[in-house]
């Protein structure tokens, strides 16, 4: 198998690898975590080591935590026992979270089924789930000790969902672009390759978007610096979702929405170069995402942001781009805040 790259943590590494379907799942018993469109992936998978859970974020809860606990324990895993995620971020999220906590951290495996899980989600050891309507306000920074990474498996999701992950290639793209040839040429200029899920370009998108984000995190694993580029977006992105209590936006088109605030703000604080962030801008409208300015308050979405985990000392820190992979954090004037909630998307 292809191992595309490897996150140092605790003196040891989680290594990110390439994987045929059939090779996905071990032939050792262990607990596989599905939600109820992945567990149709894999119909030969022995039921009595598999939990579905919901499907949605509707499932990030301590209820699916309990369950999956609840099933390690009655199967008699042991801390060398393997818990499996297998599906989008949630379900990667959610089992992740559920192993740190199994007899204080037990073998850990994630299987993402979704873009968004493959470039972002799985990879980088963050866990979590939500809480009081505040996206992954609970977690741990736990990584599994492997990703197994199955491209093929991406011909199986709708439209909707496949550009729900296109918004996360992008922001790695606007993060670091890459030498010659790199992530942003690929995504500028192979949109019409990627869109119709090319197998060839598809793999080389995966690969170059989880080596961005192992860059970072291996250098910053708790986030107490440089990864926290990583959430260009999604301040604005979570807020959006938690405002819509999680059912009217996907993850993705919040985080689109979320970058094109982002550089909004940038531009009205002088920071991002207003060329680029029109290039930007045109970027994400040509990969489909229909931006619009959301059916929320401003009050509503600054209430959403006040339990943000990214905060420090009490404010909240964005991450602005000055230009391509130039992003830096920012604290934010309020009323500069005010006038970008205000306005419409560009």
């Amino acid at each position: 198998m292809k191992i595309i790259a490897e996150i140092p943590y605790n003196g040891s590494c989680s290594k990110i690898k390439l994987f045929p379907k059939k090779a996905i799942i071990p032939e050792e018993k262990v607990l596989l975590v599905f939600d109820s469109s992945t567990a149709q992936l894999f119909p030969d998978r022995n039921p009595e080591y598999s939990l579905v859970l919901p499907p949605g974020e509707a499932a990030k809860n301590w209820v699916s935590v309990e369950r999956i606990i609840s099933r390690a324990l009655n199967l008699s895993l042991g801390r060398d026992g393997i818990i499996i995620g297998i599906g989008g971020g949630v379900v990667t999220d959610v089992t992740a979270f559920a192993a740190s906590l199994y007899m204080r951290g037990c073998r850990l495996i994630l299987v993402p089924t979704t873009l968004l899980a493959m470039v972002d989600a799985a990879a980088g050891g963050k866990t979590g789930i939500d809480f009081l309507g505040i996206k992954n306000l609970i977690g741990t920074f736990y990584p599994a000790e492997e990703v197994r990474i199955c491209p093929e498996l991406l011909k199986t999701l709708p439209t909707s969902e496949y550009r729900s992950g296109l918004a996360e290639v992008i922001k790695h793209a606007m993060l670091n672009p890459g030498k010659s040839g790199g992530l942003w040429d690929t995504v500028t200029g192979k949109r019409t390759e990627i869109l119709a899920r090319q197998g060839s370009i598809l793999e080389k998108v995966i690969i170059d978007a989880v080596k961005v984000k192992v860059d970072i995190v291996s250098r910053d694993l708790k986030e107490n610096g440089v990864r926290a580029y990583l959430n260009l977006g999604h301040t604005f992105g979570h807020a959006l979702e938690s405002a819509t209590n999680f059912n009217r936006w996907s993850h993705g088109e919040a985080v689109a929405w979320g970058i094109l605030k982002a550089l909004e703000l940038g531009e009205r604080l002088s920071i991002t170069d207003k060329q680029w962030a029109d290039e930007c801008r045109k970027l994400i409208a040509d990969y489909g995402f229909e931006i619009i300015t959301p059916q929320v308050t401003p009050a509503e979405l600054k209430k959403a942001m006040t339990g943000d985990k990214k905060k420090l000392g009490g404010k909240l820190r964005f991450v602005l781009m000055r230009g391509l992979g130039e992003p830096i954090l920012q604290e934010v004037p309020e009323k500069e805040l005010d006038a970008v909630l205000k306005s419409k998307v560009r």
